[in-house]
């Protein structure tokens, strides 16, 4: 007898071919149901129709299609225990030996703007993930695909192996279908969360993604690293257009996620333009321009010698001013909304550079993940946003209208700075920086020797409150004019009357930002 294979896709990239070497070259029959069925027909394949095959209509407008015991107990059969093929040969129910399913499209579904709750729960597969866990379940005895890129290698295998498949190969392929299923109800698990408006985080937190390459290694290079997308839909850095340039290795990808998030703080269409160029994920340089070549040259002026072999990024298009400056020097990675055409052909001149292409720069994830011994960590996305009207002024001399605006540039960079964080900026770029030190006050030594004689009238940020009065009194000899900081700690009376008695303005946001 023939074998039986119960196609039944969403996704029917290749199938026809597929089915037609099935057909052809190893005399396969098939079993279908809906759109599937109707599809090898018009290809000129003799198909049995799932409904045909059960004796049983679709029902509930096609909900009901292939839970049926003929389905399903030619699939999930011992073949080689006597009770199976028994129950089979009284049910007259045929044995299946290839499950080809792919689901419903959930994720692309959900992914488009507007869709209402109703549309998104129609696109919940039932039928489809009961066949490929029963099938992936039995694959000591049938084979389960569920991707279109398996096609090919499961045609192989039969050529290579006389129209048989290995073991190893059944249970690779089972274990496909078992991710995949489990992705599919951790997508649709996630979007029902999503729903509920909750800003608790839930019992129960999924992750997973699908592999989108294996990289050369990962921060150093003994150890292995892979890129793996979340989603179906491919977003965020799986969605960028490169340019140009080498591939993106572990390192260029943790710095480019860092530069976006420093750059979303001035993704309002209404901001000036903006730049940002990083080195192991901390600015080290920032500014704002009236064009964006003018807020690059600003940020590579603030730290030029660490610029070499940075990571950029912009918030407006790369126009060729800006690409004959970023000629000039050695950078790692460029990422921005967009690029003409005179600026690819500048850029291409450096054809190492990465040149990535993100329309979508301030979208990120709501959640950062970390890892530890025995569990991870997660937490909501530090994305509150800078509002000076909610911060209080706390000293007597009041912030002028421009030192607001310079105080509030300097609050934002700083956000984005390893704790302990300290920034100073003028003219909105950034002078010193001073990141990741264990104490706060030699943050403010490491960034007012970088600022130097331009601290003079300057603005400091602070990523926490300062402890001691000691910083302020730093800032104050070296010139700084002015100080944000979040305020909190027991000695924030300490800071302030220094301020005062320094005669500087000193600022409390209210909200800490520290970046472990």
């Amino acid at each position: 007898m023939a074998r039986l294979a119960l196609l039944s896709v969403s996704d029917k990239t290749g199938l026809i071919e597929f089915a037609r070497q099935l057909v052809h070259e190893f005399e396969f029959d098939l079993i279908s149901s809906g759109g599937t069925a109707a599809a090898l027909k018009d290809a000129g394949l003799r198909v049995t129709k799932v409904s045909d095959y059960t004796g049983s209509p679709e029902i509930l407008g096609g909900r009901v299609k292939t839970l049926h015991p003929r389905i399903h107990g030619g699939i999930l059969a011992r073949r080689d225990l006597v009770e199976d093929v028994a129950d089979l040969e009284a049910q007259q129910i045929r044995p299946i030996d290839l499950v080809v399913v792919n689901l419903y499209p959930f994720e692309q579904t959900i992914a488009q703007p507007n869709v209402t709750l109703a549309e998104a729960i129609e696109q919940i597969d039932i039928g489809g993930p009961a066949m490929l866990r029963a099938a992936a379940k039995n694959f000591a005895h049938l084979t389960v695909l569920c991707n279109p890129a398996q096609y090919d290698r499961y045609l192989q295998a039969l050529r290579q192996n006389q129209g048989e498949v290995s073991l190893e190969f059944r249970q690779a392929a089972a274990l496909k279908a078992f991710q995949h299923t489990g992705a599919y109800d951790r997508a649709i698990a996630r979007y029902l969360e999503q729903q509920t408006g909750s800003e608790e985080l839930p019992a129960t937190f999924t992750l997973a993604g699908q592999q989108l390459q294996a990289l050369r290694y990962g921060e150093n290079p003994h150890q292995p690293a892979a890129w793996y997308q979340t989603g179906a839909v491919a977003s965020g850095w799986a969605a960028a257009e490169k340019l140009q340039g080498k591939e993106l290795s572990y390192n260029n990808l943790v710095d480019l996620e860092a530069a976006r998030r420093i750059i979303t703080e001035f993704a309002d269409p209404q901001s000036p333009p903006a730049a940002a160029i990083l080195k192991h994920t901390n600015p080290c340089g920032a500014a704002l321009g009236t064009t964006i070549a003018e807020a690059y040259q600003k940020a590579f002026e603030a730290d030029s010698v660490s610029a070499f072999g940075g990571i950029v990024a912009l918030n407006r298009e790369i126009d060729a001013a800006t690409a004959t400056e970023l000629t000039k020097t050695f950078l790692e990675c460029v990422v921005a909304p967009g690029c003409n055409s005179d600026a690819q052909e500048i850029l291409a001149a450096k054809s190492k550079v990465r040149v990535l292409l993100l329309p979508t720069l301030n979208e990120g994830p709501s959640h950062t993940v970390k890892a530890i011994a025995g569990g991870f960590l997660v937490q909501t996305a530090d994305d509150v946003i800078a509002n000076p009207s909610d911060w209080q002024v706390v000293t007597e001399n009041q912030p002028t209208p421009a030192q607001l605006e310079e105080l509030l540039f300097a609050w934002k960079i700083c956000k984005h700075v390893k704790s302990n964080a300290i920034v100073i900026t003028r003219d909105r770029a950034t002078l010193g920086v001073g990141a990741g030190q264990m104490n706060r006050v030699g943050s403010v030594k490491i960034a007012l020797e970088q600022a130097g004689e331009k601290a003079q009238g300057a603005i400091l940020a602070s990523d926490g409150f300062f402890p001691f009065d000691d910083s302020v009194r730093t800032a104050a000899a070296a010139g700084i004019g002015a100080v944000v900081q979040p305020g909190g700690s027991l000695r924030d009376q300490e800071s302030i009357q220094a301020a005062n008695e320094l005669g500087i303005v000193m600022v409390l946001t209210g909200i800490r930002h520290f970046l472990h």
